[in-house]
């Protein structure tokens, strides 16, 4: 199956796009969708976590405690490598097992750091990015979760820087401040629509497709 990496900011509407073309008949993989539910109530990480962390990470219906985790890689970073030891063989082994079971015109996978992570230029035919300008993301993820803007800005500062991102896109699709929603719907069927074809040819185009 044809497959696209798609990835993007935080706030940079992905997951809005990632809805679009799974609505028109693409198979979706959202790998923070299957890190949330590894770490949600009952998950199949939690045990592993709260050994690594204590109970301190958990919260009182039993999910992982994201606000305190947050706050705790962000002090003390080698944290991070210590969560991401226990998540990332979880979410890989749950991402392997939907993609084999996957239909659909082509195979999307959802990852917020596939830029960051190095591993997934040789697993795709294309990536694509959600653009978006960084005034604009703040506003976003402050108005949906309450996260003060320097939360927010912390949580970018993690991530690939915006130029980082671009330059490994074959694809962009931007989302930035004053784009509307028809805007965003028509940017993303036309990719939808040119990655149809490129599934349907068996071979992705040569040189990348900037921007929509």
């Amino acid at each position: 199956m044809y497959k696209i990496g798609l990835t993007g900011g935080i706030g940079s509407g992905k997951s809005r796009v990632a809805d679009l073309l799974a609505e028109w008949g693409a198979a979706v993989i959202d790998t923070d969708r299957i890190a949330h539910e590894l770490t949600g109530p009952g998950g199949a990480a939690m045990p592993a976590l709260r050994a690594a962390f204590g109970e301190a990470a958990v919260g009182a219906d039993g999910a992982l405690d994201r606000a305190w985790m947050r706050d705790r890689v962000f002090r003390q970073p080698a944290e991070r490598t210590r969560l991401e030891a226990v998540l990332h063989p979880l979410i890989g082994l749950h991402t392997e097992q939907q993609a084999a079971r996957a239909q659909g015109a082509y195979l999307v996978f959802v990852v917020p750091l596939l830029v960051e992570s190095g591993r997934w230029r040789e697993r795709v035919d294309r990536i694509c990015v959600v653009d978006c300008d960084p005034d604009t993301q703040v506003a976003r993820v402050q108005a949906r979760s309450g996260l003060t803007p320097d939360a927010i800005r912390r949580i970018m500062a993690a991530q690939a820087a915006r130029a980082t991102r671009l330059a490994a896109a074959d694809d962009v699709i931007v989302n930035d401040g004053a784009t509307t929603p028809d805007q965003l719907h028509a940017r993303a069927r036309h990719m939808h629509e040119r990655w149809i074809h490129l599934a349907a040819a068996g071979a992705p185009a040569s040189g990348p497709h900037l921007p929509s």
